[in-house]
């Protein structure tokens, strides 16, 4: 009985050796060796990069009053509406002018009463039948009396509220029979076909800029649009406690999209060159050092690098790097100098057969199907 619990034991470590001592599949690492790390790599190449510059703006009209009254009067009719786009001249409000225009009619009657009489005179004076200074106080009235009549017309434009200029008016303040005096605000009245954007700039930015310079601005208001604007002026003079310079550019507003008072995002391009780049993900930073590691041939080496710029998720390389090379950029922790290295697409490239041993193969399993009859009692 010892002897053939013995012989099983003995049978038994015999396959499972043979099991173990099994060739490895082509292309696995030896048993007890590491395999090849696998990473994902890019290519160092040149591109584009922008040093933009954001500031923030207030739209401004390019030409914007509040209406108001001139004398004290009470108003006779209202003949605009609410929002309603007008003419430069045209008549936005009519105060009450009855007495004006009684006075208005006696002073042109003056008028051409004393020019009758000038002009009578003066036919006469042809003639040398009246004397000169007869003439010359004819003359007089005839003059006072124009200016008496330009007198009372002023009188009665003031009485006729006008628009100074084409634009888009707002509220109505005012109705039919209100009283109004000197300052009273009837309606405001803005020119927005062009808007005025003013925005703050640091000084060390002065250098870049210029009347006639292309700006991008953008509202929250319209997400997915960008308005074109203009430099048209720069301050003369700079904030001395916020050392900035305000400046100044228009927007053609077509379409009235703009109002004065919204807020815009305005981006200048200050500098567009084109500079050897990586993705950031690359860069490995140590103390005042930074690294790279690039793969040749299958293995990894880690170099040193100068960096630059950083420009939507890519990072400048100044030095240490040549277009073309490639660089490690996930994976890089588990990277040593002089490591071998697989990429992400090689993996996906492997043949099938390279690993032989099916899933649910055990080698106690193909031993015991290898032993002999007679070894089991």
């Amino acid at each position: 009985m010892p002897y053939r619990l013995l012989s099983f034991a003995l049978s038994a470590l015999t396959l499972l050796s043979a099991g173990c001592a099994e060739e490895a599949p082509p292309g696995a690492a030896p048993r007890g060796e590491r395999g090849p790390t696998l990473v994902v790599t890019a290519t160092a190449q040149p591109r584009m990069i922008r040093s933009e510059i954001e500031a923030i703006g207030t739209a401004k009209a390019n030409e914007s009053v509040t209406i108001t009254a001139k004398v004290t009067d009470t108003v006779n009719r209202v003949r605009f509406d609410d929002g309603g786009y007008v003419e430069a001249g045209e008549v936005l409000i009519e105060l009450t002018n009855r007495e004006e225009t009684a006075l208005l009619a006696e002073a042109q009657a003056n008028v051409e009463d004393t020019r009758t009489q000038l002009e009578r005179l003066e036919n006469l004076l042809t003639q040398r039948t009246v004397p000169v200074s007869q003439v010359d106080e004819a003359r007089a009235r005839y003059n006072a009396a124009e200016a008496r009549y330009q007198s009372v017309l002023a009188r009665l434009a003031d009485r006729l509220i006008r628009a100074p200029f084409s634009g888009v008016l707002g509220f109505r303040e005012v109705s039919a029979g209100t009283l109004v005096t000197p300052g009273t605000a009837i309606t405001t009245l803005d020119d927005v076909e062009v808007i005025k954007l003013d925005f703050s700039l640091p000084e060390t930015y002065l250098s870049l800029l210029h009347p006639g310079l292309s700006l991008a601005a953008h509202s929250v208001a319209y997400p997915d649009r960008t308005f074109d604007a203009t430099v048209r002026t720069i301050d003369s003079r700079v904030d001395p406690v916020t050392r900035t310079a305000m400046v100044r550019a228009h927007i053609d507003n077509d379409g009235l999209l703009l109002r004065p008072g919204m807020l815009l995002t305005v981006r200048l391009v200050a500098e567009e060159r084109q500079a050897l780049m990586v993705p950031e993900d690359a860069l490995v930073q140590r103390g005042d050092q930074a690294y790279v590691y690039t793969v040749e041939e299958g293995v990894a080496d880690m170099r040193e690098v100068g960096h630059g710029d950083r420009y939507q998720g890519w990072v400048e390389i100044t030095r240490g790097l040549s277009a073309g090379e490639t660089v490690i950029t996930e994976g890089v922790i588990k990277v040593r100098p002089g490591a071998r290295v697989r990429t992400a697409d090689a993996v996906s490239q492997a043949p099938v057969g390279a690993t032989s041993r099916p899933r649910n193969a055990r080698p106690r399993d193909r031993g015991r199907e290898a032993a002999p009859a007679g070894a089991v009692g």
